[in-house]
């Protein structure tokens, strides 16, 4: 069944105009082209991205983020209730009224007391500003990088400036160096933006993000194998330009020594 399914997606007349197929993208002659297989590449990719963050995090943005003036936040702990808590995990973090009403029977707190169990666990569980300042940084960090690349990578090529040039020849497009490592760089950062998206700061757009997360991948993935790489690379250079933008939100963020009033820019917060 797979097989047979495999047959028919993959027939040439579905991805090829009349006279060419599969045979005329076979490396010859010195000359190399994008094949779906390559796409496993970016898996140790994506793993590597997750090891260079925790680094990253650790070495780079943690002293960038004191140095800033911004501390990780100290939440007040709420005493341990196993009824409070297993209502706050496995039902609902606000309970109605009504539900405060039961719960004060059953743990023999006033109602004052469970709301304020409630408010201080959820605080508790509120990501703090120094996480997201180090997510952002690494976001920021790579899409900056990314641009830079990527700009460079196509800074001569005549398709960033006559779009004419994107088809000329397609879709028996030879593969550059370049364009091989700039796809697979930004597909496994992806990949490892969906392997982390349990572990990162929860925003209220969560399920977004991983539809996101996964259009994304499956569409640089789809422009490598039916060679829209020219196309590909461009859209990416696009989305790097204005990506590590949105990663900064500047606060200004004024303080004092005693002597000295200070102002600093936080990012992505």
């Amino acid at each position: 069944m797979l097989s047979e399914l495999s047959e028919w997606f993959w027939q040439e007349r579905r991805w090829f105009p009349e006279g060419l197929g599969w045979a005329d993208l076979e490396d010859r002659d010195g000359r190399v082209y994008a094949k779906a297989r390559d796409l496993w590449v970016a898996l140790p990719i994506a793993l590597i991205f997750l090891i260079i963050r925790q680094i990253f995090e650790r070495m780079v943005a943690t002293p960038l983020a004191s140095l800033l003036g911004v501390e990780d936040t100290v939440r007040l702990k709420v005493p341990h209730n196993p009824t409070l808590e297993s209502y706050y995990c496995n039902i609902t973090k606000n309970p109605t009224q009504s539900s405060v009403a039961s719960l004060c029977k059953k743990t023999g707190y006033s109602e004052r007391q469970v709301q304020r169990w409630f408010r201080r666990r959820r605080n508790q569980d509120r990501p703090s500003l120094l996480k997201k300042f180090r997510e952002a940084s690494w976001r920021f960090t790579f899409y900056l990088l990314a641009f830079i690349a990527g700009l460079a990578a196509l800074i001569d090529k005549p398709w960033l400036y006559d779009l004419k040039e994107m088809w000329q020849g397609f879709p028996v497009l030879t593969l550059l160096p370049s364009q091989y490592w700039y796809y697979m760089i930004e597909l496994g950062f992806y990949g490892s933006l969906l392997f982390s998206v349990a572990s990162d700061v929860k925003r209220k757009d969560f399920k977004e993000q991983i539809v996101h997360h996964v259009a994304t991948i499956l569409l640089i993935s789809f422009s490598w194998c039916v060679n829209y790489i020219r196309c590909g690379t461009l859209i990416m250079l696009v989305h790097d330009s204005s990506d590590y933008l949105l990663e900064v939100k500047p606060h200004l963020i004024l303080y004092t020594d005693g002597k000295h009033c200070n102002l600093s820019i936080i990012c992505g917060i």
